[in-house]
């Protein structure tokens, strides 16, 4: 596939999202289009395949395939009401993972997803890695604020480690670091 229709079918897909209350989700009659569907019954039966999978995948198929209607204009100008479907951005994944892969449009659609969820991965790593260093360099500060003051009332070594393994055992159901503590 060449690179300008890469970058047309990305922007595409991305300006063809909706958002309301912060969740993104495309409609499946504007996806149908997009993944080069003439007629809704043959899209109609991908997206079948798409509930089946969320459904065996243990989601609720309803959080993720939300039936609407929406208003279209005819030829004459008169507007009539048809069957559409909110899908989430998982749903379009499904989609188009269910897709007909000789379809340039599915082939390019099965990556874009494929390739948006690992980026996601990649994003929810980074905010995990660091909300973790943040909360080690706030436990280190507090050990250091901790040992300080211990040492300031005159606690030796040996009156540290027990206090020390005190903690520990508290926050580690039991365990402590010292062996054969006692405590008078």
């Amino acid at each position: 596939m060449k690179k300008e229709i890469i970058i047309s079918l990305s922007k595409t897909f991305e300006e063809s999202a909706y958002e309301q209350d912060g969740v993104e989700y495309w409609l499946a009659r504007d996806l149908q289009v997009l993944l080069d569907y003439s007629e809704w019954r043959n899209f109609a039966q991908v997206i079948d395949k798409a509930k089946t999978a969320s459904k065996n995948a243990g989601q609720n198929v309803s959080d993720h395939f939300v039936d609407v209607n929406k208003m279209v204009e005819l030829g004459s100008g008169a507007q009539r009401e048809v069957d559409d479907i909110m899908l989430t951005r998982y749903a379009s994944y499904l989609i188009a993972q269910n897709g007909d892969p000789r379809k340039e449009r599915i082939a390019f659609a099965q990556s874009y997803f494929a390739l948006q969820t690992r980026k996601q991965e990649l994003l929810e790593e980074r905010i995990a890695l660091t909300e973790r260093l943040q909360a080690r360099e706030k436990l280190v500060t507090t050990e250091t604020e901790l040992s300080k003051i211990i040492y300031d009332r005159g606690v030796d070594g040996q009156g540290f480690g027990r206090i020390r393994s005190k903690g520990d055992q508290a926050l580690f159901g039991g365990h402590t670091t010292i062996k054969n503590l006692s405590v008078a």
